[in-house]
Order: C-alpha cells, then structure tokens, then sequence
C-alpha cells in the first residue's frame, strides 16, 4: 500500500493543495466581506458557518508549511483571496498584499515550489452586488486582479491558474444554486458559462503583460456513463457531458462550445459571445485536473437538463460521492486528446472521510489513484499530483463537518494533528529523491 516515488518519472511533482477562503480566516488582515461571507448570513451554508475563523492559516501558515516541508512533498498548492487582496473589488489591500508576500516566501525558504491559483471562488461581495460573473464589468475587474498577482508574485511562483473548477462557479453556483451566490436560473448561469471563460482569457493576457509565469487553468471533471442502452439515457449522458466536462475543455482547445449544450445555453449568452472565442483559447502552459468521483447517469422528467444521477452501489466517500480510480485515468487521456503535449497536473483528488486520525480509507483512496496516476505519467505529459487536502477545513456550503485533510484540525483549539494519511505520505516521499 506505500507510494513509491520511483513508480513516477523523474522531476514528478506532489503537493498538497488548499483554497484561501477554506483555511486563512477572513477576518483577519483588512479582508473584505466575500460572497461567501454574505451567502452563510442568507442561510446558504451548515448552521450559517462561514470562513471567519477556518483554520487561521493567517497566523498560523508556518506551522502549517512546515508540516508540509516535513511531510516531503515538493509544492504548495494554495490561492489568493479576491476579497482579502480587493476588499471592495477595486481598492488595493496592503496587509493582503503584505500576507502573500510572507506566505510565498516562506514556501520558499522551505524549498516549497508556489503553485497559486488567482481565483478559487471568494468574490468580493461588493462585486457579487453587481452581478457577479453574469456582469462582464466585474470580468474585467478579474483581469485587475491577476494582473496584480503577476505583477507582485509572479518572479516568485511556479505557476499560476487563473480560475479553479468553472464549472463549479458557472453551473453548480447559478444554476443548481449549491454554492454562493445560490442562484438557480437558466439564462443567468448561460451568461457565466460564458463569461468564467472570457475571465480566465483575459487573466491570462493580464499576466502576461505584467510577467513570463506560466499560466493555465483548473478544469473538474466528473465522467458519467449512461444507465441503459436507451436513447433516452444516451441523450441524457451527452448533456452531462457537454456542461460538466467538455464546455470548458473545449472552449479552450477548439476555440468553440459543444453543440449539445449550446442548444439550451446560447439563446442566453451575452451578445457577439462568438468574438471572444479566440482569447478564450490563447496557448496556455499548463492544465490543471481536478477529481473525485463518476457518475451514472439517466434521463428524468423535468426541466433542463433531465439528467439524474443513479447510484451503483459502490463504495462512496463521506460526500455519498462513488470511488472510481480508473476514471481518473480516462480524464486524464480525454484531456491529452484535446491538449496533446501540454503538461498536465492533478491539481485535486482526494475524499471526505469520518475516519478521524486512522484514516485507512483515505490511504487506500490516495493509493488507488496515484497508481492510476503513475501508469497515466509512463506515456502522458502528467507532471504532478495534488492531494486534497493539507488540512480538513471549511468545506464550503457543507460547513465544517466534511473533513478531506489529511492533518486533523480542532476547530476548537485549532490544534493540528497529522493523520495516519499524512505518515503515509511523509513515509513515500522523505527524503526527497
């Protein structure tokens, strides 16, 4: 069951990876309220919990990097904060600034290679009140800020992505309405299926004018498979498909959205959408996979788009979501379909277990997909892996009772806690070959 860095090619990086809001504390250090913030004051979240507090990553970031240093692994994985850098969206925060300065060079002083990522989901809510990604004026405020991340970090990261999962911030948080800022209406999330791509576009032109970093993007993937041979639950698997795991691949690569999805979409995109097309898919340096888990899908009654999920039995995460390694790995070779020699990372995998510190079945999850990994990594331009995550934390709409970490943290106390997961890991990676 140990990991074996010699099953990887040599140079093969692995990290741990964590979002700003989910462990910092915003409350601390001049923060702005983020959409976040005032979708826990609306109800949207477990019990109203919001990332005031987290982890206080804030004071506690050495402790928590040297946990990493000392757990082996090569790279951080970490983000800005929107909120905490713009509070108002516009104005420049000189303690955010001042933080990310004292993070990254404290990742570096512990041979930590910097992997950030500009957006992973805390909008200032002073944007959020103006519509948030349906509004292409705050798109271009996006361009603001990565080009300020460029400008003030970039000779210092290893990389950085503009935004983490769109999906997740087009689709689940407007259409399905899971995450902030819980809207749940068609034309609204077509307007941002659209625009989180112009965003990243236009990120990537940002900081490339201020810097040579390398810049890509976190794309999830969730691949389904249809429940039956009817054309119904074939038809039902295309749409899945087309919004959850070929809109955002495709508009990048081909320069065009799936036909499948454009039938319901484009009637509400915003106007001469088609005219961005090509700086929604300017060469990028790299591409980040995030995964979880597969899907059986079939066609339901109902409004759009008539897919639901049918369990298969299998063992699940404490998400209730199906552990299937070997889809990693069909992710994996649809991206370099598309991609072809573009490096390619496991920028997130992980899963949420009740374990507490013996967490045998995270071990065996981890285990499961860095094989599948190692064997992708043999003839495919995969050069890392992130486990999700350094940390349990805010788990976003789900508060704090889904714990992915693999050190436990005392939401009391704060006390950090290696996990049987993190001895593995530290057992597979130390010394640093």
């Amino acid at each position: 069951m140990q990991l074996n860095r010699k099953d990887f090619p040599d140079g093969f990086v692995f990290g741990a990876a964590t979002a700003a809001y989910q462990i910092e504390g915003h409350k601390f250090g001049g923060a702005g309220e983020s959409i976040w913030d005032h979708f826990a004051k609306q109800g949207g979240t477990f019990e109203n919990q919001d990332g005031a507090i987290a982890c206080d990553h804030y004071h506690r970031y050495e402790e928590d990097l040297d946990l990493m240093a000392n757990g082996g692994f090569d790279a951080y994985r970490f983000s800005f904060s929107w909120a905490r850098l713009m509070p108002d969206g516009k104005t420049i925060n000189e303690e955010g600034l001042a933080f990310y300065d004292r993070l990254v060079d404290a990742m570096l002083a512990r041979n930590l290679r910097p992997f950030g990522t500009a957006y992973h989901w805390d909008m200032p809510q002073a944007l959020g009140e103006l519509g948030g990604w349906a509004n292409q004026d705050v798109v271009r405020r996006f361009a603001d800020l990565t080009g300020l991340i460029a400008k003030r970090y970039g000779d210092r990261l290893e990389s950085l992505a503009t935004i983490n999962e769109p999906w997740c911030v087009s689709w689940l948080s407007h259409f399905i309405g899971e995450h902030a800022p819980g809207t749940q209406d068609l034309a609204t999330a077509s307007k941002t299926m659209h625009n989180i791509m112009l965003a990243h576009g236009l990120g990537v032109a940002a900081a490339r004018a201020e810097c040579g970093i390398p810049m890509g993007i976190v794309l999830n993937f969730t691949p389904g498979e249809a429940a039956s041979d009817s054309d119904a639950d074939k038809q039902a698997l295309a749409r899945h498909e087309a919004i959850s795991n070929e809109w955002y691949i495709e508009a990048l690569a081909t320069g065009e959205y799936p036909a499948v999805a454009l039938e319901a979409l484009e009637p509400h995109m915003p106007d001469n959408w088609q005219a961005d097309m090509d700086l929604i898919s300017a060469p990028i340096d790299f591409m980040g996979i995030n995964y979880y888990t597969s899907v059986q899908v079939q066609a339901i009654e109902g409004d759009y788009p008539n897919v639901g999920v049918v369990s298969r039995g299998w063992e699940t995460t404490d998400m209730g979501w199906e552990i299937e390694p070997d889809a990693l790995g069909r992710v994996i070779k649809q991206v370099t379909n598309y991609t072809a020699d573009l490096p390619l990372y496991v920028t997130e995998n992980g899963m949420a277990a009740k374990s507490g510190l013996d967490d045998a079945d995270r071990i065996a999850y981890f285990k499961s997909h860095t094989d599948v990994v190692a064997n992708c990594a043999q003839s495919l331009p995969v050069k890392g892996y992130f486990a999700w995550s350094l940390m349990d934390n805010f788990e976003w709409a789900l508060g704090y009772e889904k714990r992915f970490g693999i050190i436990h943290v005392d939401y009391d106390t704060l006390e950090r806690t290696p996990k049987q997961s993190y001895e593995w890991w530290k057992a597979g990676l130390s010394p640093k070959a």
